[in-house]
């Protein structure tokens, strides 16, 4: 063997040769891109297209590299980058950029494409300084490729904390509002559908409850719900396809209630978590997914901000919305208490800004990263002035969840321990499957062709047959839903209070937990729990219980004694037996205030306008 007599030695000699060998090959044969290294701007995106390309291309200063490359003019490099090929030919400006990051077909789908290409080159080319503190205010000094694995590991589990809730608020109230006793059975309402829908009753009304719907299920489901829901907290992405399961499962419950809920789980936050909740099944390993959400964070606030000046309310024309609304919106905080003391040209500040947040605020979702960035901590600004003056269940932390997804792994890593951050890594740079990409591209068209189907509709309040067939199609499955709150405002506060009597002469009050009742009572602070009875009482108090069966149902409740119906209540004051007798009483509540509230002690104060519903009575055990 001659020199090397250790075969290991002239073994590892011949593969290290070998390897050098292979390793100046791919040397030659690589790109070389040269940019010039006194320009920041330039420094920004080489630094990104680093990234972007990986191994593929050579990065190299001309101060650096002129010497080497003596076919190039010295002053050429001061005017564009140049890209080297390997067979030593240059393409430079727009070219060595398209072709440097592997999109030389867009740049020659056409000679008009490449001609704008190079003219908006020289453009920049010609004012780096400028468009170098354009790049700093827009993206930053460093630019990452968009990331969302830590997003969406974050919003998995807190998403999951949404759902807890949800299901946990409404398991506490499942039986008095939906049980056997309850204000309105779901039983009887499936029968009533059944009855008029006959076999289409199942996507009329999609609910497991149609295989069952006794008090037993009702409190199981809801349970099965918050412990799916504490599952998926805990196991975040360890698991994809149990995670996923679980996402499945948490929306067909979740969506069984609120399609057989009726009055009591009509409001907007339960369709917004069952449209995240849709969405959420979809994320995996590409960015469809992270763009999807933002969409809805965008109709979400967007409609909300439309439908207060299409209404032609006046209070949103003048300013003076706020003015009003801290009193009269559903389950004030005592923080609204404070608020409304303030002057009126806090009260018209404070509703421009309202205003401005919910129309402009929202188009910066689609901005550059730190633009959009900005426009998030509006949008979470807006979200914890409401959440802290007035009780709206899980909305607020629901929306600010949703958010989420204006931000990117850049912005969250430091959210997201070590270990699991590596682990996502890992899991993420792996190319989804094709049936996980047509699963996705099918939910992108449906969400975003749904998504301006309602949008147009409340805007014009048309839309094409075509579309507006598709929309009532998927409606009673509530994946895109039409949102905006508070498009007319309320000047004034009707309040009921129910009563009642073993005589017909004395007449004792019901109170309930949180919405405004006694009036030393300060407003409570209940959210995220919420409470449907107290604020569907709201609404009742705004038209009459004519229009409103669920309230005589109610009432009906009382004079049998429901005892899941009295729970809803701060206490039953007939515990002995059931009144003879129920009647509703209306009022008119506006907050103190300082001076009164500081020599009565009275949060509230109220005027009687009457009779809401006049005695009833149970006659030989019916109504």
């Amino acid at each position: 063997m001659g020199l090397f007599e250790d075969v290991s030695t002239y073994e590892f000699i011949l593969r290290f040769k070998v390897d050098l060998e292979h390793n100046v090959q791919v040397a030659v044969n690589k790109a070389v891109l040269i940019w010039d290294g006194r320009c920041g701007f330039c420094r920004i995106w080489v630094d990104y297209w680093r990234l972007l390309t990986v191994d593929r291309v050579e990065y190299r200063t001309s101060q650096d590299a002129q010497d080497d490359f003596k076919q190039i003019p010295p002053e050429a490099f001061s005017e564009a980058v140049q890209l080297v090929r390997s067979d030593g030919s240059v393409a430079s400006g727009a070219a060595a950029v398209f072709e440097s990051l592997g999109k030389v077909r867009l740049y020659r789908m056409s000679r008009i494409a490449a001609a704008i290409s190079e003219a908006c080159y020289r453009f920049v080319a010609r004012r780096r300084s400028l468009f170098y503190q354009i790049t700093r205010f827009t993206f930053g000094t460093r630019i990452e490729p968009a990331r969302f694995a830590s997003t969406q590991w974050l919003f998995i589990r807190l998403l999951a904390l949404v759902y807890a809730i949800a299901f946990a608020s409404l398991g506490v109230q499942v039986l008095g509002l939906y049980g056997a006793q309850g204000i309105l059975p779901i039983r009887d309402f499936l029968a009533a559908i059944a009855r008029s829908f006959g076999f289409t009753r199942y996507f009329a009304v999609p609910t497991l409850f149609w295989w069952g719907a006794g008090d037993e299920t009702l409190v199981g489901l809801s349970i099965a719900g918050a412990v799916m829901a504490a599952l998926l907290v805990v196991t975040g992405f360890r698991k994809g396809i149990f995670e996923r399961l679980l996402l499945i499962l948490l929306f067909l419950v979740y969506l069984s209630f609120s399609a057989a809920g009726q009055d009591f789980l009509s409001f907007q936050w339960d369709s917004l978590l069952l449209e995240a909740g849709f969405l959420a099944i979809f994320l995996g390993r590409t960015k469809t997914p992270a763009w999807l959400f933002r969409w809805l964070v965008f109709r979400l606030h967007f409609l909300s901000g439309s439908v207060k000046l299409l209404s032609q309310d006046a209070s949103w024309r003048d300013l003076t919305a706020l003015h009003y609304h801290y009193y009269t919106q559903p389950l004030p905080t005592a923080v609204a208490w404070y608020m409304e003391q303030l002057p009126l040209w806090f009260q018209r500040a404070s509703t421009l800004s309202v205003l401005m947040i919910e129309l402009l605020i929202p188009f910066l979702i689609f901005a550059p990263r730190l633009w959009r960035i900005f426009g998030a901590f509006c949008l979470l600004g807006l979200q914890v002035m409401i959440f802290l003056t007035g009780n709206y269940g899980f909305f607020n932390l629901l929306t600010m969840v949703l958010c989420l997804f204006l931000f990117d792994d850049q912005a969250l890593d430091r959210f997201v321990p070590a270990q699991v951050r590596d682990r996502l890594t890992v899991t993420f740079a792996l190319k989804p499957g094709k049936p996980e990409r047509i699963a996705i591209a099918l939910a992108a068209v449906v969400v975003l062709t749904l998504g301006l189907t309602l949008m147009l509709e409340s805007f014009t309040g048309d839309a094409p047959a075509p579309l507006i067939a598709m929309t009532t199609a998927a409606a009673p499955f509530e994946i895109v839903n039409s949102y905006g709150l508070f498009a007319v405002m309320s000047k004034s506060r009707p309040e009921i209070i129910l009563e009642g009597s073993i005589d017909g002469q004395t007449w004792v009050p019901y109170e309930f937990p949180y919405k405004p009742g006694d009036v030393r009572q300060p407003p409570r602070w209940v959210a995220p729990h919420m409470p449907r009875l107290d604020w569907q009482m709201w609404f009742a108090a705004l038209s009459t219980y004519r229009s409103n069966s669920w309230f005589v149902s109610m009432a009906i409740r009382l004079l049998e004694g429901s005892q899941p119906v009295t729970a809803l209540l701060v206490q039953n004051p007939f515990p002995g037996s059931p009144p003879k007798f129920i009647r509703a009483m209306a009022y008119d509540y506006t907050f103190t205030d300082w001076e009164t509230r500081k020599r009565t002690g009275a949060w509230w104060k109220r005027e009687p306008k009457g009779e809401y519903l006049p005695p009833i009575g149970l006659r030989n055990g019916a109504p």
